[in-house]
């Protein structure tokens, strides 16, 4: 049974931090690029950063600086570190896992994970 379980959603001011983590079963974790997309009311799906199974890393402009991904696949466990918390930033967070090579300019794209966490929301205000 495949699954993805996010969690450390949170409300925060900003100028904070929050931290989430993703922890994956049920399938070959370390061979899927790691992504964290996220979801506001009004706006479309946002590719915020991936980590692909190689270890290289790409982020979305608007987090850049401000946001750090990592991964630990000994714990099958997908981390986002936030800091510098803006009011924008408030969204539904999602964890997703993909089997798609190299990250190239598609990587923000939802169609190329195919398996999808339920979701932590994170409000900054």
């Amino acid at each position: 049974h495949v699954q993805l379980v996010e969690s450390g959603g949170g409300t925060v001011q900003a100028g904070g931090s929050l931290k989430l983590s993703c922890v994956g079963s049920g399938f070959t974790y370390n061979t899927h690029n790691m992504g964290w997309f996220r979801s506001a009311p009004g706006k479309e799906r946002e590719g915020v950063a991936v980590i692909g199974s190689d270890g290289g890393i790409m982020y979305a402009d608007s987090v850049k600086g401000r946001f750090t991904i990592s991964r630990d696949n000994a714990k099958n466990t997908l981390t986002l570190q936030m800091d510098s918390l803006r009011p924008e930033d408030t969204a539904m967070y999602y964890c997703a896992a993909g089997l798609f090579g190299a990250l190239g300019y598609t990587w923000s794209r939802g169609d190329r994970y195919s398996r999808w966490g339920q979701g932590t929301q994170v409000t900054v205000s």
